[in-house]
């Protein structure tokens, strides 16, 4: 017997160092060829650790949630034969993009790793009884893992997430566990009781930020530290577009989505640009290069359960309304569902950002570096007008847009959602070419 010690893959593209989201095994688990051991993240992607050989977990190198750098031990598994250390190759290693990673609330337990011996044990001096046991037995988590959706659901059942047996990886309860429970007749929790007004309360819990959502935080850090924005906002008159809206929804058609407002607010973007092509662009602060854009490829803010994530809508300038909401449906149903592939994720040169009904009236939302404007968009509201010298309703919606104030001025800033506005309101040159 020998050991096989496995290090972090050089996964390329500059990779100098990886997050361990996951572990799949602990120390005393038999490993088969190719099983996977671990899931590690980089800044774009996810990728699982598959085992280049078949033999027993000796030892784990990090903790979930530990940076580690490319080349430093992963594992270490004892073998027959004689002793070696092994790199796997970047081409064995199983990629999915980032919106596939461990959700906070549902990472991998905390395994805590045996350390990782200087040297292999003589073959001679076999572990000591129980020890195995032991080892297994520290490295279970207490707290059930479960994603935020499936928590709320045990909670509005009566469910303690401890009685329930988990079927998902790394011991993770997933919805249908949690049905099939409830179905089994299992007793559930009397509902929780109602704190009194002034109750002293001490509990606290603690969270570590790991995996996407410290990506995200990194992401948001990085843009407002390094990219002075300057925000600007303007009131659009959406009346006429949504009666328009309306009418093309009700028209009945198997072939074409139902439209929301984000088509058109594409449509004039991609309108818009042409004129201020400053706009579309990139901004490379290290080697001071504006880089513009022809084609017009869209971010699109979206919130998944790991996070904020924005899939990217390409060559929008060339899509009309129907094929514009088609597109945006199926990128943002990949990056919700962690489909979404690496070239779905990145390469935008414009994002817009959006809550919908939850948009409120104002919004200051972070530039998607390296792009230098994001066009935010608050919720539509009846109000009163002048209009005509009359009071009048009218469906009214903010346009709250942050922009890049080391290449974009002011006065360019303002025409540039002025444009905007002059296409929303007038909905029918969105159409004009």
């Amino acid at each position: 017997m020998s050991l096989h010690v496995i290090k972090i893959p050089d996964i390329g593209e500059g990779i100098a160092e990886v997050e361990l989201v996951a572990w799949h095994v602990k120390p005393g688990d038999s490993v088969t060829e190719d099983q996977g051991l671990a899931d590690v993240m980089t800044d774009k992607a996810t990728v699982e650790i598959p085992s280049p050989v078949a033999g027993k977990v000796v030892a784990l190198g990090g903790e979930i949630g530990t940076l580690m750098a490319v080349g430093s031990e992963l594992i270490r598994i004892e073998v027959e034969g004689a002793a070696a250390e092994e790199s796997i190759p970047a081409s064995a290693v199983h990629t999915t993009s980032s919106a596939a990673a461990v959700p906070l609330s549902s990472a991998a337990p905390a395994i805590t790793p045996s350390p990782l011996p200087s040297s292999a044990p003589p073959p001679s001096q076999p572990s000591p009884k129980g020890a195995r046991s032991e080892t297994i037995a520290k490295g279970r988590s207490e707290t059930p893992i479960a994603s935020p959706s499936v928590r709320r659901r045990a909670w509005e059942l009566g469910v303690d997430l401890k009685s329930v047996r988990p079927t998902g990886t790394a011991g993770r309860i997933m919805h249908a566990d949690l049905e099939a429970h409830v179905a089994s007749g299992a007793a559930a929790l009397p509902p929780p009781a109602v704190a009194a007004l002034g109750q002293r309360r001490d509990d606290e819990e603690k969270i570590p930020v790991i995996g996407l959502r410290r990506k995200i935080a990194q992401r948001m850090q990085e843009a407002k530290r390094h990219i002075p924005h300057f925000a600007y906002v303007e009131e659009v008159d959406v009346t006429e577009l949504e009666a328009l809206r309306a009418r093309l929804n009700g028209k009945p058609n198997a072939q074409r989505p139902r439209l929301t407002l984000l088509p058109f607010l594409m449509r004039a973007v991609a309108s818009a640009v042409r004129e201020f092509p400053q706009l579309n662009a990139h901004f490379d602060d290290t080697a001071g290069v504006l880089t513009r854009y022809g084609a017009v490829h869209i971010g699109i803010a979206t919130q998944t359960s790991s996070g904020l994530m924005v899939p990217v809508v390409r060559q929008a300038q060339a899509l009309d309304l129907w094929a514009s909401a088609s597109e945006v449906a199926r990128v943002a149903d990949a990056a919700r569902k962690g489909r979404a592939t690496r070239d779905e994720l990145t390469g935008s040169t414009i994002t817009i950002s959006s809550l919908g009904a939850l948009g409120g009236i104002v919004s200051t939302p972070i530039i998607n570096a390296p792009e230098v404007a994001i066009i935010g968009v608050n919720r539509i509201a009846l109000r009163p007008m002048m209009l005509g010298g009359a009071v009048v309703p009218r469906q009214m919606m903010n346009l709250s847009s942050s922009f890049d104030h080391r290449v974009v001025d002011g006065q360019l800033a303002a025409e540039f959602v002025q444009a905007l506005r002059g296409l929303l309101e007038c909905p029918a040159t969105l159409f004009v070419e």
